[in-house]
């Protein structure tokens, strides 16, 4: 089981994760940059970075030159500064953790966050214990590659085969898109940006307003049912 992190396991978790990579910009080249106009939601921290660049006047190749020590700066101000966000978990994201967990159930991230951004956030959220790995920002060009890392390393570890269920947890349309891409069953929850009416609109296989609708036993009987034949 995949799980997003902004908008699916978490919800306003607060400014920090911006301005250190505001801050991280600015240590790396000097140049003054901002979110302001790039559509965060959904994107890859690295892609991020780059559009605060681009807007600031910046060009690509200067943005790829600078990335390696940018992302390098970002992981160690956010884990400097990351907050309490034990109150900031989605409903019913932490039991349903807790259940898949009891039932020796694999589950990881895939998510626009930064490595050690993300594993913090967990840490700091009081959900690290639950998840055995992830698919982090800076390791692949998008969303469906990170999926496809995820599913290859849990194969790789021996948590699934190739005739396991697998579902990817998010609240994004690009969360659906990068399940749809890697013939993984795509679970939308409206506690994001996103409303339940766009979302929708993707056709997930599965759309609630948020993880207290999933009950363990719902989920692992739509995804045996569904997704039997899923990785091929």
């Amino acid at each position: 089981m995949l799980f997003d992190i902004d908008g699916t396991l978490l919800r306003r978790a607060g400014p920090h994760h911006r301005l250190a990579l505001i801050e991280a910009v600015r240590r790396s080249t000097g140049i003054e940059t901002t979110t302001e106009g790039v559509p965060v939601q959904g994107m890859l921290d690295r892609d991020i970075v780059r559009l605060m660049l681009i807007n600031a006047g910046a060009t690509e190749s200067f943005a790829r030159r600078h990335m390696p020590a940018i992302i390098a700066h970002a992981q160690r101000i956010y884990t400097r500064t990351c907050p309490d966000l034990r109150r900031r978990v989605c409903p019913g994201a932490r039991m349903l953790l807790y259940k898949l967990s009891r039932k020796g159930i694999a589950t990881g991230l895939v998510t626009g966050n930064l490595t050690r951004i993300g594993w913090k956030k967990m840490e700091s959220a009081g959900l690290r214990q639950y998840l055995r790995y992830g698919a982090f920002a800076e390791l692949a060009a998008d969303r469906a590659g990170l999926v496809k890392i995820a599913v290859r390393e849990a194969r790789r570890r021996g948590w699934i085969d190739r005739t396991s269920p697998i579902a990817l947890i998010g609240d994004h349309p690009n969360d659906i898109r990068a399940a749809r891409a890697n013939h993984v069953r795509s679970i939308a929850v409206a506690t994001g940006v996103v409303g339940a009416d766009e979302l929708a609109e993707h056709a997930p296989d599965v759309l609630v307003p948020d993880m207290r609708s999933l009950s363990i036993e719902m989920l692992i009987g739509e995804m045996l049912i569904g997704n039997a034949a899923a990785l091929r």
